[in-house]
């Protein structure tokens, strides 16, 4: 198992879930919920997270089917993380997320809230889920999890 602090990342429409890792990689927790912006600020926002928490891998959630089809929120997840490849200097990974969305939901139901109240961290605990799956796969495998981005070089 690789050592250091990660980043754990559920992208949404309007808010973007982040989580941590702790140095040994054995726990995810929540960080915080970023507005989703159509400039560069929420990656702006990320890459400082980056840099305050001295993370060295970004684990992006890959919103696929049930069936792991592409979807549109697939082609969102993979363009954000490839823009979000540019902002930062460490690697960015995709990681599978089919039903993180729905175990926060759940998790945060059997916790005693509401879906209305859970909003702003709804995307948060999706993150740790993310993450946390993320970790267990790289002890169990040994191996990185998800495949890396390719940022795409050039104007």
């Amino acid at each position: 198992m690789r050592s250091g602090v990660r980043l754990g990342i559920d992208v949404g429409k309007v808010r973007i879930g982040v989580s941590r890792s702790d140095l040994h990689g054995m726990l995810a927790t929540p960080v915080e919920t970023v507005a989703r912006s159509e400039d560069a600020a929420d990656r702006r926002r990320i890459a400082g997270i980056v840099t305050e928490l001295g993370v060295f891998e970004i684990i992006v959630g890959l919103p696929l089917a049930l069936s792991g089809a592409h979807t549109a929120s697939t082609a969102d997840a993979i363009g954000f993380a490839e823009a979000l490849g540019h902002e930062v200097e460490v690697p960015v990974r995709l990681v599978d997320e089919r039903l993180s969305t729905v175990s926060a939901h759940a998790a945060l139901r059997a916790s005693g809230k509401n879906s209305k109240s859970a909003r702003p961290v709804v995307d948060q605990v999706a993150a740790t889920i993310i993450l946390q799956h993320a970790l267990d796969a790289e002890r169990a495998t040994g191996h990185p999890p998800g495949k890396p981005i390719e940022p795409n070089i050039g104007p």
